[in-house]
């Protein structure tokens, strides 16, 4: 059309290929508001296994009273009933602590500047995901360490990987500091005169 000018080149055929791009700014302050609610089930895994312990010890339990009753050798039972128990509470207690830290964490997380951007892109679920498999880890399990180290660099939670998104984090106070002078000004526009020390009063 007249007045456009022409069409833009594929970027394949720009003289200048390494243009810089535009870097999304993220608040230093971090995200303010509600933290969003927490969208995924409790851990699966953990939560079965807890099950199945507390069924097996229900059995063994039966069992045990049965053979009392009966008046017969109850050792090896016995045994087992309390490996089963201790499953049992082991789980728990891990089901119960990894939602406490699940929750500490969670907002912790929103409450940085990478925060923004998650909310901007709807990366809810994503977010979460990370932080179960960080907590995991925490919890001694190596998979989910793996898992959380390519979490972090999806979500942009170190340097390199904010550089790969192309974020950046932006301080107003900084930005409202004085700006550099022109190229026209003099570098010496800002030196003031003194007393020549070898003056003699």
């Amino acid at each position: 059309m007249a007045g456009m000018g022409p069409a833009p080149k594929p970027a394949d055929q720009r003289a200048r290929r390494n243009a810089s791009v535009a870097m999304t700014r993220l608040p230093a302050d971090g995200r303010s508001g509600r933290t969003p609610s927490w969208p995924l089930l409790p851990d699966v895994a953990t939560r079965v296994r807890a099950e199945l312990a507390a069924a097996k010890a229900t059995e063994l339990r039966a069992e045990l009273e049965a053979r009392l009753a009966e008046d017969k050798p109850v050792g090896s039972l016995r045994r087992r009933l309390e490996q089963a128990v201790e499953q049992r509470e082991i789980c728990a207690a891990r089901l119960a602590e990894q939602r406490r830290i699940e929750a500490a964490v969670w907002r912790q997380l929103w409450k940085t500047p990478q925060a923004v951007a998650w909310e901007r892109l709807g990366w809810t679920r994503d977010v979460a995901q990370y932080v179960r498999h960080k907590v995991l880890a925490e919890l001694g399990e190596l998979d989910a360490a793996k898992e959380a180290r390519q979490w972090s660099d999806r979500l942009g939670l170190n340097p390199l990987a904010m550089l790969r998104l192309r974020w950046e984090v932006t301080d107003p106070a900084a930005e409202q500091a004085p700006r550099r002078r022109g190229r026209g000004a003099s570098r010496h526009a800002d030196l003031r005169v003194v007393g020549d020390p070898a003056a003699t009063p």
